[in-house]
């Protein structure tokens, strides 16, 4: 079995902010009892910014700018790495520092050399550590406390499991610190609207992440064909608990059958919206049943204002939303075009509004 085990901020650090060693220590042995077992095993880390303050004495107060914090997410990186190489090699694992950015997922070449290089590193026997390259990120750095690359990392390697770790033993009905009735949800069969509210209400104070980013993950990895648990990062033996889908492990989402590519996850599920364009029933159709493009004509409205090759919900006029893409002319020719047929429209540029590589219809 191919393991994804995703460990955050708030879960390798103690009550000062400091990386914590006995944290990174505990999943290296649970890493290490995996590998035991015959599995392979991948680790997605945060920690790099956390990391590099107390080498520069900039922990109190944190700064906030990007520019600072990719900065410093260059400095600690290394010593992060330094914490985990020494504590698998002392179950004799060789770690492997893997530094990816989000574009790794959407550019063709690019997830081919990831995925050829991640193979590689596991035949090896390595166990590639990985983190999202943040010093060179654009807004990306605070991109679901590397969540969502984790769930994209499953989707590389074809994993069997993604395990998200975090302070909480998995997503309950309702916040456990404000209401003791609150129960452990220990499966999830679809991702649906009132489940990512609930998950929206339990976000933990550290990390940037929270329940809500987890539950996406969680979401595109089920997408993906791959299962995923939500579990806490202190529990004993965690990963082989997920791995048996042991009962009460965490919150288990369950895979679906149906798998998206890596660019259509990373459209659907990864990247936020920069506006709507709304179709009529007849482009909707086209776009459901024959996966078509989508042309102007089927246009007749546009809402928000995006440039080209920004993302777009697709949505009916009633405002229900059914597809989302990436959209080759701005907010301002998409209007200007709208309702228009192929014959009227100049001929020396693209005439679709989304093209059929760059749209996905949304599951559920």
């Amino acid at each position: 079995m191919i393991v994804v085990a995703k460990i955050g901020t708030s879960s390798i650090t103690d009550a000062d902010g400091h990386v914590d060693p006995n944290a990174v220590a505990r999943l290296c042995a649970d890493v290490a009892d995996l590998r035991a077992d015959g599995h392979r095993v991948l680790i997605v880390t945060s920690g790099a910014i956390t990391a590099g303050l107390p080498a520069i004495g900039l922990e109190d107060p944190r700064p906030t700018d990007t520019r600072t914090l990719q900065a410093v997410s260059a400095i600690g990186q290394s010593r992060l790495m330094r914490v985990y190489d020494r504590l698998l090699g002392q179950h004799n694992l060789v770690s492997a520092q893997v530094l990816l950015a989000p574009l790794d997922f959407v550019h063709r070449s690019q997830y081919l050399h990831a995925r050829q290089t991640l193979e590689r590193l596991l035949e090896l026997g390595a166990v590639p550590v990985i983190n999202e390259n943040d010093a060179i990120a654009d807004d990306e750095i605070r991109f679901g406390d590397n969540d969502r690359l984790a769930a994209l990392v499953a989707h590389l390697v074809t994993a069997d499991l993604l395990v998200l770790l975090t302070d909480t033993p998995g997503l309950f009905t309702a916040d456990p610190r404000l209401d003791e009735s609150a129960s452990l949800i220990e499966e999830i069969v679809e991702v649906d609207a009132e489940l990512e509210r609930m998950a929206g209400r339990s976000a933990t104070d550290r990390g940037s992440g929270g329940m809500a980013s987890k539950l996406a993950a969680a979401k595109m990895a089920a997408w993906s064909g791959v299962r995923a648990v939500i579990a806490s990062a202190t529990r004993p033996g965690v990963l082989r608990a997920a791995v048996a889908g042991e009962p009460g492990v965490g919150t288990i989402v369950r895979p679906h059958d149906r798998r998206l590519s890596a660019r259509k996850l990373w459209i659907a599920f990864a990247i936020g919206s920069s506006g709507r364009v709304v179709v009529d029933d007849g482009a909707r159709r086209a776009l459901v049943e024959r996966n078509s493009s989508l042309l102007p004509a089927g246009v007749v409205d546009v809402e928000g204002r995006f440039g080209a090759d920004e993302a777009v919900e697709i949505a009916l006029p009633d405002g229900t939303v059914f597809a989302k893409g990436l959209v080759r002319h701005s907010s301002a020719k998409v209007k200007q075009w709208r309702g228009r047929r192929t014959s009227d429209l100049p001929p020396d540029e693209p005439h679709e509004v989304v093209h059929r590589d760059d749209l996905v219809v949304l599951p559920g």
